[in-house]
């Protein structure tokens, strides 16, 4: 039995869910997310509701339920209010900027590190050391912050380097702390 696979998923309004085969579109105020599910999984619209359904209860098919509901949610919850992730930029002389679309960031190498974001996906900068990763796909939101993160991750003797806003680096004590 899946908890997270048969609770139904309201469709609000505003949101246009449509279900062609197994490919799924969901229209909202903030843009347009497409997916395409799995054959062993079932959607049915009813009065706004989506249901979620698998044929049996293999393992696989089990594991995939919860799954397609989540995917499903979370693709009706970005179209309709949009995810962010926030980084914060640690370190002497570390600093973001934007050049047009692109962010271009000084991280201590010989040269400017510059990203374009994907399609979908945009940067803003409230200051020089923060950056906020804002679109509707949450998947494609995470994994460019975390390829932002990846420009200079932190590291735990002094703190620098790219970090996500809520995370918490585990310092170390140096050389001379041993005695």
């Amino acid at each position: 039995m899946s908890r997270i696979g048969n609770k139904p998923i309201n469709v609000p309004d505003g949101v246009e869910v449509k279900i062609d085969g197994h490919h799924l579109t969901v229209k909202g105020p903030k843009g347009t997310l497409e997916r395409d599910i799995h054959k062993n999984i079932t959607l049915s619209l009813k009065d706004n509701v989506l249901t979620v359904t698998r044929v049996n209860d293999e393992p696989f098919n089990r594991g995939l339920h919860g799954l397609t509901r989540t995917l499903i949610n979370n693709m009706i919850e970005g179209v309709l209010h949009e995810y962010k992730r926030e980084l914060e930029i640690n370190g002497v002389g570390y600093r973001a900027q934007k050049k047009g679309n692109k962010l271009v960031m000084n991280l201590g190498y010989s040269h400017p590190v510059e990203m374009d974001p994907p399609e979908g996906i945009t940067f803003d900068l409230p200051d020089a050391n923060h950056i906020i990763v804002r679109g509707i796909d949450k998947e494609l939101v995470g994994q460019t912050a975390a390829v932002v993160r990846t420009k200079r991750p932190p590291e735990v003797y002094r703190g620098k380097g790219i970090k996500y806003a809520e995370e918490h680096i585990r310092r170390k004590e140096g050389k001379a702390g041993k005695k």
